[in-house]
This record gives C-alpha cells, sequence and structure tokens, in this order.
C-alpha cells in the first residue's frame, strides 16, 4: 500500500472493519498491517499448542530391585521397563542393598548386566552400574527416540479405531468367542456326519 500517515491508515482499518497493527516499530517509517487480530491471536494460540503436542518430554523412570529378587518379580519389573523403552524413556535402575548385602556388590552388579542383555534390542546401557553408598544405579536409554515411540503409538491408536469403525458394535473379545463357538459347532457336527454315513 505504500507510506500512509496515520490518520488514512486507522480510516483504511475503520473502513474495513480490521485492526491496524504495528508489525516492525523500529523500522522507519515503522511497518503497520491491516489485519483481524483476534483471529490473528487465535490462530497463534493452536500452532503453539499443536507445536506443544507433538514436543517430546524427555522422562527418566526409575525402577527398583533387590539383590535376591525373585524371577517372578524379576520378570514383572522387566516388562515395566520394557514398556517404558518402548514409550521411548530413558529408565534408571535401582538396587538397593540392606544389612549385609552391602558387602556382595557383585550381586547387583550380576543383576543389571543381566538385566540390560534381556533389554537389549530396545535399549543401551547410558550410564554403566556404579555404587552410590547403599545403592547400586545404572541407566538404560531407549533406541527409539520419544517422537518416534509417540508417532507408533498414534498409529496403532488410529488403527484401533478404524478397526472399531470398521466392525462397529462387536468388540474384540466378542469376535474371539464368535470364533471359538464356529469351532465348537463343527466339532459337534463332525460325529453326526460320520453316523449318518455308516
Amino acid at each position: 500500500m505504500g507510506i500512509v500517515p496515520l490518520a488514512k491508515a486507522l480510516e483504511l482499518a475503520q473502513e474495513y472493519d480490521l485492526d491496524l497493527v504495528e508489525v516492525a516499530a523500529n523500522a522507519r517509517p515503522p511497518v503497520c498491517k491491516l489485519m483481524d487480530y483476534g483471529k490473528f491471536k487465535y490462530e497463534s494460540a493452536m500452532k503453539a499448542r499443536e507445536a506443544r503436542k507433538n514436543q517430546a518430554h524427555t522422562v527418566i523412570k526409575e525402577m527398583k530391585l533387590r539383590p535376591k529378587i525373585d524371577p517372578h518379580d524379576y520378570d514383572t519389573k522387566k516388562g515395566h521397563v520394557v514398556r517404558f523403552l518402548k514409550q521411548g524413556d530413558k529408565v534408571k535402575i535401582t538396587i538397593m542393598f540392606r544389612g549385609r548385602e552391602q558387602s556382595r556388590p557383585e550381586l547387583g552388579y550380576r543383576l543389571l548386566q543381566r538385566l540390560a542383555e534381556d533389554v537389549q534390542e530396545l535399549g543401551f546401557v547410558e550410564s554403566n552400574p556404579k555404587q552410590d553408598g547403599r545403592n547400586m544405579i545404572m541407566v538404560l536409554g531407549p533406541h527409539k527416540k520419544k517422537t518416534e515411540a509417540m508417532a507408533e503409538a498414534r498409529q496403532a491408536q488410529e488403527a484401533r479405531k478404524a478397526e472399531a469403525k470398521a466392525n462397529p458394535g462387536k468388540s474384540q473379545n466378542a469376535a474371539e468367542s464368535d470364533h471359538e463357538v464356529d469351532h465348537e459347532v463343527d466339532d459337534v457336527e463332525a460325529p453326526a456326519e460320520a453316523s449318518a454315513e455308516a
């Protein structure tokens, strides 16, 4: 539009029912724009919200173990570590020593090495095991970045929603039970056919 006096610019803004917004105050002459400022603020807030939604926050989860852990408890804790690594989070593993266990740090070290080997396809040892007072600590980092893990989870969720839309009113469990009933019916009908042939 070119260089326009302030009064003329305000007149134009009122004529088109828009706002006169200063874009570059330090320029000579100052640069202004005619726009709907409320709409601009709303759109920029929506863009910022969308950017925050896609932003990944690195979280360090913590898992505590004892040197004399039961095999079933170990499997449960390992399952949690696997879930955290799949989600793209780091995991801090802490072995807590009590009493005479403190004189046997190699038990904790072996347990941490075993856990690292069990989850090596999902994560890697970011910080090697080290003694910290009564505890021994190791940090595992995921192979997948948080953003990749979030994208995969979003795709899986969309796939489940699409499947639910394709089969409305029928849950996954209902579909499985129908499948089992079909097999039972087949098993019952087979002997009847055999006796008819005899």
